[in-house]
């Protein structure tokens, strides 16, 4: 599966979530498994969007036939946008599926990794933190995937901003220090997306 995570800041937030409502189109595109998204909860003019197509081959036939009608309807609604597509490598938790429905909240994790650590650092989201993400109370389940350059982005969803709040003051730095995360990581940046019910397709 692949996943394409956008973020953007916006400049007219009620235009912007206008056209965010016309991306229901993607129903019914060929491989198309979802899409959600929502603003930052730290810089309220930043929006997220994911979506997630089954593979490579259908997200390409979609940009280069249907993507632009779509996006049209938010031009000039934006600005500094950033995209980048994951390779889907395992799940957190259970069988990842992209539902939003029971979900408040999204948990954001990307790093960019050295290269010769990569191959740890993959191992550590699977032996350290996705065992206690997947046991803290509210963390419905979430996603690892990887992008060209020792990219990689995981993905939670929660059902809400207090559950989450319980499993970050739960010992983060611990798990951190377990991890080597420090040793591996050359840049992580994170942030909690309130979901628009809205936006989900």
């Amino acid at each position: 599966m692949l996943v394409k995570w956008i973020r953007c800041s916006v400049v007219d937030r009620h235009g912007f979530e206008r056209g965010q409502r016309k991306w229901a189109g993607l129903l019914g595109e060929p491989g198309f498994r979802g899409q959600s998204g929502g603003w930052s909860r730290t810089r309220p003019d930043v929006a997220h969007v994911f979506a997630f197509w089954e593979n490579r081959v259908f997200y390409d036939s979609f940009m280069a036939r249907g993507h632009d009608r779509l996006a049209a309807g938010q031009s000039g609604m934006f600005r500094d946008m950033q995209v980048t597509l994951f390779e889907r490598r395992f799940d957190v938790k259970t069988g990842f599926e992209p539902h939003f429905a029971e979900a408040d909240v999204v948990r954001i994790a990307h790093s960019r990794v050295h290269e010769d650590r990569a191959e740890h650092f993959v191992l550590m989201q699977q032996q350290v933190w996705n065992p206690a993400m997947a046991g803290s109370p509210g963390m419905l389940r979430g996603v690892f995937g990887e992008a060209p350059g020792n990219e990689f982005l995981a993905l939670s969803l929660w059902k809400s901003s207090a559950e989450r709040g319980k499993y970050r003051a739960a010992g983060a730095e611990r798990l951190a220090a377990r991890a080597q995360t420090e040793t591996d990581v050359i840049a992580l940046t994170g942030d909690v997306v309130e979901l628009e019910p809205s936006w989900t397709v």
